[in-house]
């Protein structure tokens, strides 16, 4: 039998649905890393020229011997994100953040306070990291209902649907601006752009994205090229990216946030992949898997826990070989009916490698499980470390680090 709810886990959802009531819960993390070690109350923007680029062999294979010096509660720290409030950090996720090594946080909720307060909350959290891991700040910003940080010194951005009109390479120019707000603000990381294609005829049934008009259009072949423009403006700027849900929200009713969601169309050859492929051919730096179930592809598990769409499509199929990033696997009502113990486990069995969780209070039983399974299964221990090389080289895309350095 489940355990009710946290009160602090719901107030990860609250916070987070509080400006958009459908809005979903992991889709706006924030990554805003402060320089490792800094213990200053203004973080310092990435630096320039530092970010973003496609790491070489060299650097993969740097960050992969990095990853398997580390003690293995160092490597499995890695591969969490967990959910910070906009409005501070509370003294239950600071403690989830430094006893279980956590690499990243996403904040979570809509604030208008402006780009000081998250400058000074992304120097907090940077202090918790060190010089050889130091912590990733995430976050959705999107534009039009999913854009976390705003108020002075964030530009109010339009809604995907809007941008998708905009004339070839506008976007790229306006989202490098979005771009320098969010590095000055000690952020280097957006899990955005949204990737689903929404057919025109759904857009007002289409709850996780069409409603909130999330999409770029409804012809695959747009969406990836505006998807595209939108990860070039944030790579100019040195922020690195996450498109998502692969491989595709556009066609389910559900918000998953909100309650289990079924595609019964989606297949590997359907045309919804396009855009994905065509931003993972352009660099992406992560991919966000969904947590709908997809039945024609694998009917028994929901997206982020199948092995057929993360090893199979995207690793195989696709030749993805970075960050892939999982939904909310804490607050969100797709997983309540999974043991929190289990959640991380079965994420990076199937392929995965950055898990988040909204929810602080079940941190330490995420986290311990992982361990737990990486010192008694030899298999589980390899990917472990692939995925940990995997995050420290998204965070020297980012230039936060370098590995090897």
């Amino acid at each position: 039998m489940r355990r009710p709810l946290h009160p602090l886990a719901l107030l990860a959802v609250l916070a987070l649905t509080a400006c958009a009531p459908e809005l979903p819960v992991n889709d706006g993390r924030v990554q805003a890393p402060t320089p490792a070690g800094s213990h200053t109350s203004e973080a310092s923007p990435v630096p320039e020229g530092q970010g973003s680029a496609s790491p070489s062999p060299e650097s993969v294979n740097a960050c992969l011997v990095q990853a398997e010096a580390l003690p293995v509660a160092d490597q499995v720290g890695q591969l969490f994100m967990v959910g910070v409030s906009t409005s501070g950090l509370d003294e239950t996720t600071r403690t989830a953040i430094v006893n279980n090594k956590l690499g990243s946080v996403v904040l979570l909720g809509n604030t208008t306070a402006g780009a000081q307060p998250i400058r000074m909350l992304s120097a907090e959290l940077g202090s918790l990291g060190t010089a050889e891991l130091p912590l990733l700040v995430s976050v959705d910003q999107e534009g039009g209902q999913v854009q976390r940080l705003q108020g002075e010194g964030f530009t109010r951005i339009p809604d995907a649907r809007e941008q998708g009109a905009w004339p070839e390479g506008h976007l790229t120019e306006e989202a490098t601006k979005w771009a320098e707000e969010l590095r000055s603000a000690g952020v280097a990381y957006n899990l955005a752009p949204d990737a689903d294609v929404v057919p025109e005829d759904r857009r007002n049934t289409n709850a996780p994205v069409g409603k909130l008009k999330r999409d770029f259009g409804s012809e695959p072949g747009l969406v990836g090229a505006k998807a595209m423009e939108f990860i070039e403006g944030m790579h100019s700027a040195d922020v690195v990216t996450s498109v998502k849900h692969f491989p595709g929200l556009g066609l389910v009713e559900t918000n998953t946030d909100f309650g289990a969601a079924e595609d019964t169309e989606v297949a590997k050859d359907s045309p919804v992949l396009e855009p994905f492929r065509t931003v993972i051919d352009g660099g992406v730096d992560s991919v966000m898997v969904s947590s709908a179930v997809y039945t024609q592809i694998d009917p028994e598990n929901e997206a982020m826990f199948s092995s057929a769409i993360i090893d199979g499509m995207l690793r195989d199929d696709l030749g993805f070989d970075r960050v892939v990033i999982s939904d909310d696997l804490g607050a969100a009502k797709s997983v309540e009916d999974i043991e929190p113990a289990d959640r991380g486990v079965r994420f990076i069995e199937a392929g995965g490698d950055l898990a988040i969780n909204a929810d602080p209070t079940i941190m330490t039983a995420m986290v311990e499980a992982t361990v737990a399974k990486a010192e008694s299964d030899e298999a589980f221990a390899t990917r472990v470390t692939e995925s940990a090389a995997r995050v420290l080289t998204l965070k020297e895309s980012a230039g936060l680090m370098e590995c090897g350095g």
